[in-house]
Parts: C-alpha cells; structure tokens; sequence
C-alpha cells in the first residue's frame, strides 16, 4: 500500500532542516535522489497536489531515520506550488516502518523542530544585521529556548 502524502509545511532554510533532523535522529541525506517508500502507487491513496505517479519516490534530498534501515525516508522536494523552497513527501503506510515513531504523527515533531530551528536562525540574522549581540541559552528541564538581545 502507498500513502504518500505532502508534510505541511514550507521548507526555506536547509540549514534550520538539517539542525532539525540531528535533534530529532534522522540523517539529511544531501542530494539523494530517491527516498524509500512502498514502492509504487496503487492508486488507493490520493497522489500529493502538482506530483504525477512518476513523481512518487523521487526527490532532491532525503531524511532517514539513524540505525533503522527498514524504514521508510522523507524526500525533500522542490515546490510544485509556485512557492519557493521545498516540501516534504513522506509514505505514512504501517508507520513507515519506524519513521513515524521519530517524526510523529503527520510529521508533528518534525515540524516543530523544524519550525523552531528556522525562526531561531531569522531572528539571529536579523538581529546580527542590526547590530545586536544574541546570547542563546537552553533550559533542559522546561525544553525552552531563551535568546536575548543586547546593543551596546
């Protein structure tokens, strides 16, 4: 079975992808072209918005899980939407094997991993451009992430 489905959400920074994926076990696979799902599609699942059946497995990177060789992967895609960046397909069947168990259900660790790395690594740019010191700490208790600013 096939249920290869679009992760929402919109991928601008590799980087901030990358850091995301460390966190949570996957490996960013850079610039593999396929990633591993059931295989083929057969029809009893919808095919994701702008990709045909000749589409499906391919990608422009790929994240798999650490240590888990069984598992399904996530191909990182460009956009078919007129958006710019990449979104994720990944092939949700049985669990994908394990992947499931690390990115969550409909990929919700991932997304806020990912959503989390990006928006650190914007306000530190923007912050740095504008002539701000950034001082990062992180509260392993609470899990929270506090930056501050300072201009001297």
């Amino acid at each position: 079975m096939s249920h290869v489905v679009v992760v929402d959400v919109q991928i601008k920074n590799l980087e901030a992808l990358k850091k995301a994926c460390e966190t949570l076990g996957l490996e960013f696979i850079e610039g593999q072209t396929k990633f591993k799902w059931y295989g083929r599609h057969v029809g009893d699942y919808p095919l994701p918005n702008g990709f045909n059946k000749e589409d499906m497995g391919k990608c422009a990177h790929a994240l798999r899980v650490k240590g888990n060789n069984r598992a399904y992967e996530i191909g990182v895609c460009e956009r078919r939407d007129g958006q710019e960046g990449f979104c994720l397909l990944w092939d949700f069947w049985g669990g994908g094997y394990g992947l499931q168990n690390v990115v969550g259900n409909e990929c919700d660790n991932l997304i806020n991993e990912y959503s989390k790395e990006a928006a650190r690594a914007e306000v530190n740019e923007m912050a740095i451009e504008d002539g701000w010191m950034v001082d990062e700490s992180y509260n392993g208790e609470t899990g929270e992430t506090t930056i501050t600013l300072r201009r001297y």
